[in-house]
Formats: C-alpha cells, structure tokens, sequence
C-alpha cells in the first residue's frame, strides 16, 4: 500500500503497514496518512481473496494489537478517516479533490483491522483500543479522550445513508454531488461528463459496499461469545443516542440496496493510477476516469468472457441484506425495543396514505412493488428467504399485500422450487421455505386462489411431465415430495408436522385437484401404512422378546401396561416412540383427507377416484382404536360411491368412473358428513 500499487504477497513487508503497526506514534496530522492511503489496492472481491488477505496481513494486525496501547495509531487512523468524511460532506470548499478515494482505502484499512480486533478481545477491550493515546506510561490512555467507536460508528450509517449510487438525475437533492459533477466539467469539459455517473458511483459503490460492510464487522461480536450478548457496547450506541435518529433511513437503504440490486463495478475500474510525472501523490485522474469507464462502457459486449458472472454480481445488496438482518434480530434493551425492528415491523407502501401511529416515530414507507418483485427473484438465496419470512411473519402491511397480488404464482414458485431441490439446500432454507409457505396458506383466500391459477411445463418437476397444473396442486406435489424425502433421510418430525400442517391448511379449499395430486395424496397414506405396519410389527416383537416367550397372548399395544413398558430395552423404548410418531402422522393424514371430503367433496372427483382405487389400505385403521372417529367419514365416502360402482356395472372405463362420482357427489346428503373438530391444523 502507499503510493505504489501492492499485491497480497507483499503487503507483510510494506513500508507503510509496518509503520501504521510499529512502536512510532503517528500523530493524526502527519503526511503519512497521505502516503499510507494513496494506494492502487485493488479490494477483494469474494471470500477465497478475502481469506489470502486476511492471511498475508494477520502478522501487521498481531502488531498493531500489542503495540496500539503505547502508539494509540488506530484512534489516529480512524480520526484521519472521520475528517476525510467530513471534507466529503463540505466537499464544495474543500480543495483536496481526492477525499472519497482517501476515505474509502482508509475505511478498507479500518475494517480489516477491526476484524482481528474483534476477534481477540472483549468489547471492553476494544474500547480501551480505541481511546488510547500518547503518554508517558505504556498502557495509559486519554482522560478526555472523545468516544471513537460512537462517531464512527454513527459516520458508516451516515456514509450508507447519504452517499448517492446512480446518477446526477436521481440525486439533484444532494449538494456534494452537484459540486462533484460540476468540477468534473470545468476540469475535462466534453466526452466524460455524459460518464460521470458511472464513473463516481463506482467509487462510491466501493465505499457503500465498505460502510456496510464494517458495520457487519462490528456486529460480528457475538460470533466469538457463547452467551447472548445482551449488554453490548457496540448494540447500545447503534440504538441509542446519535445513531438512533438515523434508523429508518438506515432500514430503508439498506432494503433499497437489495431492491436495486446494483451490479458491483467491475474490480479496479474506480483505481486511479499514480502520475508518474510530477511526483507526490497526485493521480492522473483523466487517465483513470477514461480507463475505468472504457471498462464499463464495454462490459457485457463482444470478447468480455466475464460479462456474464460480472451481471450477477451484487456484494452491495447481498452485504446489505446481511446487515438488514442482523439489525432485526438485536436483542432489546431493558427499556426499549429494537428501533431496527420496529421498522421493519410498520414500514408502508408508498402509495399508502394512512398516517403513521406516534408510537412508532421509525416508521417509513417503501415501494412494495419493487419489494415484491427483488424478494420473488432472489429467493435462491437463503438470506432473501429469511428476510421474506421475516416479513411475513412480523410487517402486517407486507404480509396484506402480498396475499393480494395476483401473480402470487411468482413468490410461490421460487419457494416450492427450494423444497423441491431439498437435498441441495441447507437445512435453514428448507425450514424458511416451509413456514412462509406455512404463513401464506393460513389465508383463506390465497388457498382459493393457487387453485385457480394454472400453470404450464413445470421444467423443474422431473417426476413427472406437468403441461398444465393448477399452483394449488402442485405446491400439494411438491410438499407430498418433502415429506417423503425426510422419511428416508432427515427424519425429522417436526418437519413431518410443518409439511401437513401447510396441506391441512389448504384442505378445505381442495379444488379441481389434478389426477396426479391426489394419486400422490393416497400414495403417501399408502407409505406410512406400510411403515406403521412394519413399526407395529418390530414393536410387538420387542415386547414379546421382552415378556420371554413367543407363544403367549400379547394385549392389543394400546392397552400395554406400565409394568410391560418396565421390561424395555433403549431399542424397544424407541419402537414404541416410533410407532408413537408415525400414528400422529397417519391421524394427520386422515384429518387432511377427511377436511377435504366434508368441504370440498364436489370439486375434488380425482380424490374420490384415488380413494375408491386403493380403498383397502383403510381397511385395518377402521377399528383401530387412535383412528375410528376419523374414519367415519372416509368410510362413509367409500361405501356410497362404492355402491353406486357396483350398480352401474363391470368394466367401467376411467371417464365413465368419474362421471359417476361426480354424479354422487351432488346426490350425497352434506349432512351426512360429520365435521371433525380438527377439521384444519395450524
């Protein structure tokens, strides 16, 4: 670093580093800082760079650690940085024309300090670090020394808040931006002002990008405690005192961030080059806003190789994203809630005219189209995903908004296509994915709607070729397809009851299911008959190794008593919670197929059809004791069109089966049905 450019293998030996981390003072007014901030350092730009930085520099970071309580030179950098951040604020006086650039590298620096920092001490710790100075005693520290961690920390959300991305058009309000765009036309009047846009929001894309990313850095304090912190310095400031003011625009910033989704400049594109004639340290400016914009101009066009990787690139929105989340999910302090989730809890649509409530003074209003439309094409990502159940779940007005679009279809099919790819998925998304879809089909009207939205050439279903298919039946498919994936896998029970409490949710509303949706409805019942059955048998056969004989009577397994269940290994203990777990299963099942025939019997003839087809897998539950009022309705359905079947005669085609079912669906009584008490599970 420095005035020449530097590469990762060099920068333990860099003059300037060493200095920053040696035993000299440097006072916050000395021409080093010049030196030191005047680099070509190309930033990383991915993790596998981040870790060879990281690596190249802990030697420079151990130093600055045990040095900086005699030397106080990380106080100095980071007062050099705040008044290279105020120079850019009154940027119309200022006649250092190269301040953003200085702010950014020194922020960069910041930043990869804070990052050893924080993991090698305690905040207490990193307090001390941050007040040091100066004196004649090797741990003292100023007595009046002003608190960095607060100014700085209330200057990163001042940075992201401020600092324009786009261009002149959309930014007149901002001052500096005026002055910026006007020296740049006195200096080279011509070809680069149409530019200019491209070429400062590069720049500042990279500072944006830094601020949001040391503030994560700050926030990384809990991941080096095990215990919740529920006292942290670094929580207190950001919700109290000079940081407070400032939330909802930090919130909405932070969430326009990831609305725009704006494309990282390609790397080095912002790097003006040192001139060689003059010395010093000044750049050829020219020459590097002709270079950097050149790059930009041609990105994407013919011969760029990386055009395409380049166009997916957004580390601003991802990093956002991240820093939006960890906000939310600050512990609150004893005497307030977390100010970041109040916002997020009542933001609005902007074309809503309510007032807000004077409870909440963080409140503020977003495009919810544009909301909308960033959260259905992101939702690969698993951040995105936390962050659209977090809106569900917590933003009334979202959540409203949301189940009254009318292309739901574009929220949910990213969703299922998550469930659907369970085993290339971590276990947290499929989890999200589960509840929001969880979330959504506790409204009534979203469960009568994705039946009336069909869809065709599902390409990502393989199982089976969808040409047209109604949402509805499909998001049946596709959780039948999860909950089968985790009887052979995972295994885990409460996504078992996650799963069929989003079908039994939508049970009730069932219409027009397609053929393949209810085959898939009696085939899973099918599964876990066959399972329980093969549960039951390994139980009973644990209890009689138990009781010692092979020939001897066994009760009925409900009715075993306590001193049975006293003779029981660890195995059989777990033979008879198994059977335990997949009897709830098998209820659950019956419930969701009986809501379906009480509610919708004739909207649903493929259901019957699928019933009556495998009407003997019902047979051995209908006097089990766990089951028998449950299937009085199913065993109702079965015998009336079973009859009807057989009246109508022998060898009946497929078309004139569903013809007769939908005929007996309108001669069956609807009072004949009995309505289960738990006729929907939430």
């Amino acid at each position: 670093m420095g005035a020449n450019s530097s590469s990762i293998s060099e920068l333990p030996e860099n003059e300037y580093l060493q200095k920053l981390s040696g035993s000299e003072p440097i006072s916050e007014n000395d021409p080093f800082w010049n030196q030191l901030l005047s680099f070509s350092f190309t930033t990383p730009t991915n993790s596998a760079d981040l870790k060879l930085l990281e690596e190249a520099t802990i030697s420079v970071c151990k130093s600055l650690v045990e040095k900086n309580p005699r030397t106080g030179n990380l106080g100095s950098l980071i007062k050099v940085f705040l008044s290279r951040t105020k120079e850019l604020k009154i940027s119309a006086e200022c006649q250092n024309h190269l301040f953003i650039w200085q702010a950014h590298n020194a922020l960069f620096i910041i930043c990869c300090l804070l990052k050893v920092f924080i993991s090698r001490m305690s905040e207490e710790e990193l307090q001390l670090h941050f007040t040091y100075e100066e004196k004649a005693g090797p741990s003292s520290y100023g007595v009046e020394c002003e608190d960095l961690i607060e100014e700085l920390l209330c200057c990163l959300i001042q940075l992201i808040v401020e600092i324009p991305l786009l261009y002149p058009c959309q930014h007149t309000d901002s001052n500096w931006w005026k002055w910026l765009c006007s020296w740049y036309r006195g200096r080279y009047s011509g070809g680069v002002t149409s530019a200019l846009g491209y070429a400062v929001r590069d720049i500042t894309y990279s500072i944006s990008l830094e601020a949001v990313t040391t503030l994560i850095v700050f926030l990384s304090c809990q991941l080096f405690h095990k215990e919740i912190l529920r006292e942290s310095i670094i929580h207190r400031y950001l919700m109290h005192g000079r940081c407070l003011p400032y939330t909802s625009r930090l919130v909405k910033t932070l969430l326009y961030n990831f609305i725009r989704q704006e494309r990282s400049p390609p790397p080095g594109t912002h790097v003006f080059q040192q001139q060689t004639d003059g010395g010093g340290l000044l750049y050829g400016i020219a020459s590097g806003v002709a270079t950097g914009l050149w790059t930009v101009f041609t990105l994407g066009g013919v011969g760029s190789k990386a055009s395409a990787q380049l166009e997916q690139c957004s580390p601003l929105a991802s990093q956002s994203l991240l820093l939006l989340l960890v906000l939310a999910n600050l512990t609150d302090t004893p005497d307030s809630p977390n100010p970041y989730r109040q916002a997020i809890m009542s933001f609005k649509n902007t074309q809503d005219n309510t007032a807000f409530s004077s409870s909440n003074p963080h409140a503020f209003q977003i495009n919810f189209n544009s909301l909308y439309t960033a959260l259905c094409d992101q939702q690969k990502s698993d951040q995105a995903t936390l962050l659209l159940y977090m809106l569900l779940h917590q933003n009334s007005n979202v959540r409203t908004y949301v189940l009254a679009r009318t292309d739901i279809e574009n929220l949910v099919l990213p969703i299922l296509e998550i469930l659907y790819h369970v085993e290339e998925r971590n276990s947290h998304h499929v989890y999200m994915a589960l509840i929001i879809l969880l979330i959504l089909t506790e409204d009534d009207g979203f469960n009568r709607s994705i039946h009336e939205v069909i869809l065709k050439n599902i390409t990502w279903y393989a199982e089976r070729v969808l040409t047209e298919i109604s949402l509805g039946s499909l998001l049946i498919l596709v959780v039948i397809r999860t909950i089968q994936y985790n009887m052979t896998r995972t295994r885990d029970k409460y996504l078992h009851t996650n799963c069929l409490a989003a079908l039994a949710n939508m049970s009730a509303q069932f219409r027009s299911l397609h053929q393949y949706a209810a085959q898939r409805i009696i085939s899973l019942f099918s599964l876990l008959s066959k399972k329980h059955n093969k549960v039951l048998e390994q139980a009973t056969q644990s209890l009689r190794g138990s009781l010692g004989s092979n020939d001897s009577p066994l009760p009925d397994y409900h009715f075993w008593e306590m001193s049975d269940c006293l003779h029981f290994s660890e195995t059989k203990l777990r033979h008879a919670q198994d059977l335990n777990v997949i009897e709830e299963v098998i209820r659950m099942m019956l419930e969701i197929i009986n809501s379906c025939l009480t509610n919708s019997l004739h909207h649903n003839p493929n259901l019957v059809y699928a019933l009556l087809y495998k009407r003997d897998l019902f047979e051995q539950f209908r006097t089990h004791p766990s089951f028998q009022d449950i299937m009085q309705n199913i065993d109702l359905v079965i015998s009336f069109f079973s009859s009807r079947l057989e009246q109508a005669g022998a060898e009946l085609s497929v078309e004139r089966v569903l013809e007769i079912i939908k005929q007996g669906a309108v001669a069956l009584p609807k009072d004949r049905l009995r309505v289960s008490a738990q006729d929907l599970i939430t």
